[in-house]
């Protein structure tokens, strides 16, 4: 009997044994930064090993929000969630449709295409298209001013009308791709029998996607749009850093580069912290909205 116990406890315990390193190094690597940015966001302090904190309570809560430049990057970031859902969501989920009904030797050609601009460098696409859209030296720009009579050249980086729209494309053609993976893979996980009863039934194409292929798609739509919500200031930080640095007069700034900005070109780690931890609060609320509404909305075959 005491075997049998002793037996039965070693089986209890040995998962979390093998757990225990990946809990440890996201308690470390995650949470130990986190509750140390929450800390500091009490405290005015320029990163210097010699100069002291200086604490300052809710100083830096109160007077965060006062600032123009971070009213300004709230606002881009509002632009930027919209902005991406065109090709982070409606153009992907339109190609993995269409192209769901060819022979799966062309389907994964163009899917294929499509995935690459995913494995590329941040980097080097901001690189690329930094030589694309050159006002003088630029393949576009020279294409428009021998087809058209332009005037100038478009200045798409350093006009202020026109820069963060150029960051919102560049970083939407560069998740274009793991969207479609993703919708893609949603549709491998049809029943086909819907699509034969349909076709039985004399349903045409139009209703088959509206009635069958999107109910179904419905929670890889729902996650597809709360990633792109959520990480659609941190998937263009990369390409304001290289191409624009929040210009052309903070124009094309977000919360991500404004937060940079203040930690680590002005060193002020309070102001910086403190909006680190508003922000992470807020988003963790419309994570947990985006999560509800999954629970309420999301279609599953099995159900």
């Amino acid at each position: 009997m005491n075997r049998w116990k002793k037996t039965f406890s070693i089986q209890r315990i040995e998962p979390y044994v093998y757990l225990l390193p990946a809990l440890l190094s996201i308690l470390y690597w995650v949470y130990r930064p986190l509750i140390q940015t929450f800390e500091l966001s009490f405290y005015q302090w320029n990163l210097l090993p010699t100069s002291p904190k200086v604490f300052v309570a809710f100083d830096n809560y109160l007077r965060i929000f006062s600032l123009p430049d971070l009213q300004i990057a709230i606002w881009n970031t509002f632009i930027y969630m919209v902005g991406l859902w065109p090709m982070s969501l409606l153009i992907p989920l339109l190609v993995a449709i269409l192209t769901d009904q060819t022979t799966r030797q062309y389907s994964h050609t163009y899917r294929a295409l499509i995935f690459i601009p995913m494995i590329m460098a941040p980097v080097v696409v901001a690189s690329v298209w930094r030589w694309i859209l050159h006002p003088t030296n630029g393949i576009l720009n020279a294409t428009l001013l021998n087809f058209w009579d332009l005037e100038s050249p478009i200045r798409f980086f350093s006009d202020m009308n026109l820069a963060i729209y150029s960051i919102i494309f560049i970083t939407g053609w560069k998740i274009m791709g793991f969207s479609m993976l993703v919708f893609a893979t949603g549709l491998t996980g049809i029943n086909r029998e819907y699509y034969e009863a349909a076709a039985i039934d004399g349903a045409r194409r139009s209703q088959v996607i509206w009635k069958i292929t999107l109910p179904l798609l419905s929670p890889y739509i729902i996650f597809i749009l709360m990633i792109s919500t959520l990480f659609s200031a941190e998937w263009s930080f990369i390409y304001i850093n290289v191409l624009t640095q929040g210009g052309p007069l903070q124009s094309t700034t977000n919360i991500y580069y404004i937060l940079y900005h203040y930690g680590f070109q002005t060193y002020s780690i309070g102001w910086s912290s403190s909006a680190a931890t508003l922000f992470f609060i807020f988003f963790g609320l419309i994570a947990y909205g985006f999560v509800k509404l999954s629970q309420r909305f999301a279609y599953y075959d099995n159900e």
